[in-house]
């Protein structure tokens, strides 16, 4: 999507643009983070089995999976300024929802909604965040990436007392969606406008992703499998393969936690000077490792090291693969939809393949498919080299643009 429109080339309102972006990350991980601290308290509210839970959380990735195709259509018709403020307010103000469900078929179409908001406006925020990083000529994303990681600590910092306090789920979650509400709409309106030229043709209201972005899919699903399935059954594995006690087996998530959120803020140094296809290859090699320990381990410090380096060799995958999807193709928002379709549904297969593995054989036969997947980062990286056109250049570093280069899109 280009602007047939002039773009103001100042560095500060380009600064100005990727801290809205940045903070809109922010304000979509507070959401998540938020709503799974009182996931227990919506689990005994409703009386819920762990079964029933398990299929009330699946609807999430449903509906994003369902919904993010039609982003790249919602921003052509009213321009990425508009799509970001409606989508993220109503991602925000859908945070009330699930705790306001009488019932478990309630529930599952409260976050089916739910699922819905938060896919579409992340196809729209890593839209914009392609933009800005074009016009900014280095990369941002995994930096990106870190602020929604950075979001959902917050989240959880405010959660967690006031699920400790007994806070009734229904005020707290609907106290907060007001209040991120209100940061949604400012920083909506501040967001850079991305419209197409007069010229360009609408895109399918519901398409198929592009070749390009399946191929650079596949390469996010490898990582956010190996995501998914350690932060859901790393505390597990803890426990039952290495013998460590609950308290242990905590810190397992904690460094994965930790180590991923503080490498993603750190990730876009690694890019620039490495470059895209060596940062995602050295990636590999990290969380390969640290596959490589936690099958190996038999104790809880090997293991905890295993998952911390899991966290580290994964940061930069996702935010990789939808900035080299925004580059493929004429239409950015389809290919990063078709990129998240298939990441989103990695995330949603990961730990019932692990269970599933591991219920046939072992735990540790369910990590060595993780391993095996953390592998094929580095075979695949090339997938995410910055294109010919991009002001990105392939070793992360600014290229150079003349100053009567065509607009990039971004208002």
């Amino acid at each position: 999507m280009q602007s047939s429109d002039a773009i103001d080339r100042a560095p500060g309102a380009i600064r100005r643009a990727h801290l809205t972006i940045a903070t809109a990350f922010a304000v979509h991980g507070a959401v998540s983070g938020t709503f799974a601290t009182r996931i227990p308290w919506i689990k005994d509210h409703l009386h819920l089995s762990a079964g029933q839970l398990g299929l009330a959380l699946v609807c999430p990735a449903i509906g994003s999976s369902l919904l993010m195709p039609l982003a790249g259509r919602l921003m052509h018709r009213m321009g990425s300024r508009a799509a970001l403020r409606l989508l993220l307010t109503l991602w925000c103000a859908m945070l009330a929802l699930p705790a306001l469900a009488p019932g478990l078929p309630w529930l599952c179409l409260a976050l089916l909604a739910f699922g819905a908001c938060a896919g579409t406006a992340d196809v729209v925020m890593n839209a914009l965040g392609v933009a800005v990083e074009e016009r900014k000529g280095k990369s941002i994303m995994s930096g990106l990436h870190g602020m929604w990681s950075v979001g959902t600590l917050i989240g959880a910092a405010i959660g967690v007392p006031a699920a400790h306090a007994g806070l009734d789920g229904r005020v707290h979650l609907g106290l907060m969606a007001a209040a991120l509400v209100v940061v949604a709409l400012v920083v909506g309106t501040r967001a850079p406008d991305v419209r197409p030229a007069p010229d360009e043709d609408a895109p399918p209201r519901f398409a198929l992703p592009p070749r390009s972005a399946l191929v650079i899919g596949a390469i996010g699903f490898c990582g956010v499998f190996a995501e998914g399935g350690s932060s859901d059954w790393c505390a597990v594995y803890l426990r039952d393969v290495a013998h460590a006690s609950p308290a242990i087996a905590a810190l397992a998530y904690t460094a994965f936690s930790c180590t991923m959120a503080t490498a993603r803020l750190l990730g876009d140094i690694a890019v620039r000077r490495l470059g895209a296809v060596t940062a995602l290859r050295t990636g590999g090699v990290v969380a390969t490792t640290g596959g490589t320990l936690v099958v190996l381990a038999r104790s809880p410090a090997p293991a905890i090291a295993g998952f911390a380096l899991i966290g580290v060799g994964i940061s930069v995958v996702v935010p990789l693969c939808f900035a080299a999807a925004g580059r493929r193709g004429p239409v950015p928002s389809q290919a990063i939809a078709g990129v998240a379709t298939v990441t989103y549904t990695s995330g949603l297969v990961a730990p019932a393949a692990i269970g599933g593995i591991a219920g046939a054989s072992s735990l540790t036969a369910s990590f060595v498919l993780v391993t095996v997947l953390t592998l094929g980062l580095v075979v695949g990286a090339g997938v995410v080299r910055p294109t010919p056109g991009s002001t990105v250049a392939a070793s992360g570093r600014p290229a150079q643009v003349p100053d009567t280069a065509p607009a990039a899109g971004v208002e």
